[in-house]
């Protein structure tokens, strides 16, 4: 009877001590390559933004001194319209690109 406790008990201890660290290890554990591309991604995305917004400010300053602005005429965006040397309207959208404008697409603005 004592035999078949003792190996009842020494049976469970083993049970515990190899099935306590397989339960425990459910948690899954983030990397630092898994880390690095998560913060690479960001970094990319930040530059991305800072890189357009710097293109818009440029093309911006550029069009406000080379081109006329066209009083009291709004792109459908809502920015100022520029009209060129060759009469052609644009605005500058968020990427810093020129967007030409169809005589329908100018809106006038309500102040």
């Amino acid at each position: 009877m004592k035999k078949n406790i003792f190996a009842a008990a020494v049976a469970l201890g083993l049970l515990t001590a190899f099935t306590a660290p397989s339960v425990m290890a459910q948690e899954k554990k983030e990397s630092v390559g898994d880390k690095l591309d998560k913060t690479t991604n960001k970094v990319g995305k930040t530059a991305a933004k800072v890189g357009n917004k710097t293109a818009e400010v440029a093309v911006k300053g550029t069009s406000k001194i080379a081109d006329k602005t066209w009083k009291g005429k709004m792109a459908p965006n809502g920015s100022d319209v520029y009209i060129n040397n060759k009469n052609e309207k644009y605005y500058i959208n968020e990427k810093g690109a020129r967007i030409y404008l169809q005589p329908s697409q100018i809106r006038t603005k309500v102040d």
